[in-house]
């Protein structure tokens, strides 16, 4: 299948970062095979009229729980320690295999409409969360959670690899899968140390939370000597290429392990701010060497899925933060909403508008008042698109939205079921799962 889109505006984050005015994307397959002119002799089956529309890589969710779209609006107005142990744990305690199909067929939903290409999912039930990744054309790296504390979800950390090798390279390579131990402060070391050296025999990375509060690494010093983020090193898990999901109370030691072991980081600003976690130094990864992602986290604590919106939130978060109005200047926002996950996740053909790239983009649809005048289409992106401006989203070449309708999911029955199944699990008899200690 060939595509062309013409009389476009792209901003095609390439190295240099360059933008093109009225430029044209040609498609072929899997991937883009001219970007800026089309090519003589290419013959297109559609052509899409890309006037007033600006192309940009697709967006890559680095860190989420997309089936809590379940829970969203359930945990409101609380501290980490309470929104855990009162209502997340809590509601969890009811979910199965069917609502966790049904969140992430929402959520799913959610993050097509606001150009999201590619999730990372670290939950429970994955199987479930991998059909709806394969029938929606979307791409997504998957973690079945573990705890190590002989109070796992669904199957313990051998059903967990025999999920990661059932998937991984999946859905005509779509799909790819990790471990993914829930955190140092539940996890126990000797949990860690075993599922970090799973990891390396088997050629899987890891997803795993770090560092969210300074309780959490002040507990960590006094009961284990050492920070949560050496106590990965110790234990092996950073050997093997690691998500770590959060990482805001970091020392200088802590941050140069995180650069020189490779890790990436998975910023959700939203969640930080609604949770009052605190704000993280980006920058200060950055200019540390250590690679950073953008995330939503999940529903229950964003409360949406938009990836747009927390690209702006990351760029307004940091200026504030560091008191310092051209942090994350430029596209840099961009770049980690989009490159950056896509390298994390396991996709690094992906995150730039160039021939040779995978065909993972979004059209917005710059029609539209607060995108007018378009004096620097980057800052517009930043500062003032919104999700709902999203018109057209490819994946691997193929269109799987376009002027308002998802082309591979049915929207409207999913929306019923989701409610229907939100109500279900809040109406059972719920018993707290686990104990949340900082």
């Amino acid at each position: 299948m060939k595509t062309l889109i013409k009389d476009v505006d792209i901003v095609t984050l390439d190295e240099k970062g360059t933008v093109i005015r009225g430029g044209a994307i040609a498609i072929d397959g899997a991937f883009l095979v001219a970007v800026g002119k089309t090519p003589e002799d290419f013959a297109p089956d559609t052509t899409i009229d890309g006037t007033n529309h600006v192309a940009v890589p697709g967006f890559f969710n680095a860190h989420c729980h997309a089936s809590m779209s379940l829970v969203r609006g359930y945990a409101e107005d609380l501290p980490l320690d309470r929104w855990f142990n009162e209502r997340v744990w809590v509601a969890e305690s009811a979910l199965g295999p069917e609502e966790v199909r049904v969140g992430a067929q929402l959520a799913a939903c959610e993050m097509i409409r606001s150009g999201t290409v590619a999730f990372n999912d670290h939950y429970f039930y994955m199987d479930h969360v991998a059909e709806v990744v394969e029938a929606s054309g979307m791409r997504a790296s998957l973690t079945w959670c573990q705890f190590g504390t002989g109070k796992e979800v669904g199957v313990d950390l051998e059903g967990a690899l025999a999920f990661a090798e059932r998937w991984n390279g999946k859905a005509e390579g779509r799909i790819r899968a990790m471990l993914g131990p829930h955190s140092p402060y539940v996890c126990p070391p000797a949990f860690l140390r075993e599922i970090a050296a799973l990891a390396k025999e088997k050629g899987l990375g890891l997803h795993i939370h770090l560092a969210e509060s300074g309780e959490q690494v002040s507990r960590s010093l006094a009961t284990h000597g050492v920070t949560p983020t050496r106590l990965l090193e110790d234990t092996g898990v950073l050997d093997v290429p690691t998500i770590a999901a959060h990482a805001l109370y970091l020392s200088d030691d802590d941050v140069a392990i995180l650069a020189r072991r490779g890790a990436t980081v998975a910023y959700c600003p939203i969640t930080y701010m609604k949770l009052a976690m605190g704000p993280g130094d980006v920058p200060r990864l950055l200019r540390a060497g250590v690679s950073v992602a953008l995330g939503t986290d999940g529903p229950a604590s964003n409360n949406d899925m938009d990836m747009k919106e927390a690209v702006r939130f990351l760029t307004l978060l940091q200026k504030l933060a560091c008191r310092d109005a051209e942090a994350l200047a430029g596209d840099a926002s961009l770049r980690v909403a989009t490159q950056a996950g896509a390298r994390a996740m396991g996709f690094p053909e992906a995150g730039a508008l160039e021939a040779g790239r995978a065909a993972d983009l979004v059209l917005f649809d710059f029609d539209k008042p607060h995108l007018v005048p378009r004096h620097d289409l980057v800052a517009n992106l930043v500062h003032a698109a919104k999700g709902s401006d999203v018109s057209h989203v490819f994946v691997a070449g193929k269109l799987v939205y376009a002027d308002g309708t998802i082309l591979t999911l049915d929207e409207e029955k999913i929306r019923a079921e989701a409610e229907r199944a939100a109500f279900r699990m809040v109406s059972r008899d719920l018993t707290v799962l686990r104990a949340y200690t900082s």
